[in-house]
């Protein structure tokens, strides 16, 4: 599975999920750091890609009627990277698994 974290997540993520058997990029290293929310989701729903974020608004892009973007909803609060990393680590299997059958959005609590 192809993943682009979003602004507010740390870069870190990205290679986390990477060392996880996927393909993830940050939107820092696809110069989309002061992208709009709907460039973004653009970008990733032409190149199949699962956009990871922090930010409501993508919830509302998602829910279009008709669209084939996905997302990953990080629900939890401020934390560490530490923490943020092994949420990660714990839930990944799961999120690839919705995502895999047919989830649009899938939240990390």
């Amino acid at each position: 599975m192809k993943f682009l974290v979003d602004h507010q997540l740390p870069p870190a993520l990205a290679r986390f999920i990477a060392t996880q058997g996927h393909q993830a990029e940050h939107v820092r290293d696809l110069g989309l750091m002061e992208a709009d929310d709907t460039v973004i989701w653009e970008h990733a729903n032409v190149r199949g890609l699962v956009i990871v974020s922090k930010d409501e608004d993508f919830t509302f892009l998602a829910g279009v009627r008709g669209g084939s973007g996905k997302l990953v909803w990080v629900r939890i609060g401020n934390c560490r990277r530490r923490a943020l990393l092994e949420a990660f680590r714990v839930q990944l299997p799961r999120i690839v698994s919705e995502l895999e059958t047919g989830s649009q959005i899938v939240e990390l609590r």
